[in-house]
């Protein structure tokens, strides 16, 4: 009889157990983590890029942890570091469990950013970092090497002589404040190259108007025999450059697809190309294994590496875009 009892307490232990197993299974299988992702502005492509990498990471993490990840994609049709403080505490307490962001001023968006760390989000800085946050990690260019690396490109171009112009973001973006000091820095070690303060130019980051600057500044000062754009802005656009393939040398940032006519056609000589696919992929790598496991990377700065880009392998890198978008397009 002891025995018989026996028997039964085991298998209704081991039933109940089962029971219990199948439930936590469930409740895991319909857990849900959301991530607030906020770009500088939704119509640059390189953001775009960049929120493809995120969809793509949230379904392969999703799958891998038996959750599912939601992609909130709240970034400004134009350039606003207000509109992102305005979406940053509109979404903190509702639900976020993690915040990616790209900074369009880190001064003003850090005592938001904090706030959301100490409720218990954490978050992540991507392309444009707020380093003096409570954000756990930046995973983007070195902007110093970026810097230091466009002007080396060009001096090489123009033999190491002549006047350049520089076109960069607005002043208050500090990963364009950290590149002009880096292009300013290296300028020390080619003399034969000349930049003045009023060839810096800063503007918003919207097509139109970084065109315009460009071509307002060639005109009024011909003597410019290279630019180095920070941004990708001027060339989103076709034939945006007043002048013959050669004429001016110009070294550009990102490699985003549409950048790479201006290399075929001879308009742009070298493109020092970012991976802006990754960095949202990476971005929202870094959150799950953070929400999930509380585990964080050795080192909150992770470099994206850069890649020169010019006419020889121009090909190789629009069939790394295609790749990139075409696998987001198939797990979307």
């Amino acid at each position: 009889m002891k025995q018989r009892n026996a028997l039964v307490i085991f298998m209704i232990i081991l039933s109940c157990g089962t029971y219990y197993k199948g439930i936590g299974q469930n409740i895991l299988k319909e857990r849900k983590i959301t991530i607030l992702m906020i770009g500088k502005y939704a119509t640059n492509p390189l953001f775009q890029a960049a929120h493809a990498g995120a969809r793509l990471a949230a379904k392969e993490f999703g799958i891998q942890n038996n959750v599912e990840i939601v992609i909130d994609w709240k970034t400004p049709q134009i350039n606003s570091a207000k509109e992102q403080l305005s979406t940053i505490n509109r979404f903190v307490g509702t639900g976020v469990d993690g915040i990616a962001i790209a900074c369009s001023e880190a001064r003003l968006l850090t005592p938001a950013l904090n706030k959301a760390v100490y409720q218990g989000i954490p978050v992540v800085c991507f392309i444009s970092d707020a380093p003096k946050s409570k954000r756990f990690a930046y995973y983007g260019v070195d902007d110093v090497e970026f810097g230091r690396s466009i002007v080396k490109e060009l001096a090489d171009q123009l033999e190491e002589k002549g006047t350049i112009a520089v076109l960069a973001g607005p002043k208050d973006a500090l990963n364009h404040e950290i590149r002009v000091q880096a292009i300013l820095d290296e300028l020390k070690n080619h003399p034969g190259i000349s930049l003045s303060p009023k060839n810096i130019y800063h503007t918003q980051e919207i097509a139109d108007q970084a065109i315009e600057v460009v071509q307002r500044a060639q005109k009024k000062d011909p003597s410019i025999k290279g630019w180095a754009f920070l941004g990708s802005w001027v060339l989103l656009k076709k034939n945006s450059l007043p002048w013959s393939p050669g004429e001016v040398k110009v070294v550009a940032a990102y490699a985003m697809p549409e950048e790479l006519e201006y290399i075929k056609s001879g308009h742009v000589q070298v493109l020092i190309g970012v991976n802006c696919f990754q960095s949202g992929y990476k971005s929202v790598e870094l959150l799950v294994n953070k929400i999930l496991k509380n585990q964080e990377p050795e080192s909150p700065m992770i470099y994206d590496p850069i890649v020169r880009i010019s006419k020889e392998n121009v090909g190789e890198w629009l069939i790394k875009w295609n790749k990139w978008l075409l696998k987001e397009a198939v797990n979307r």
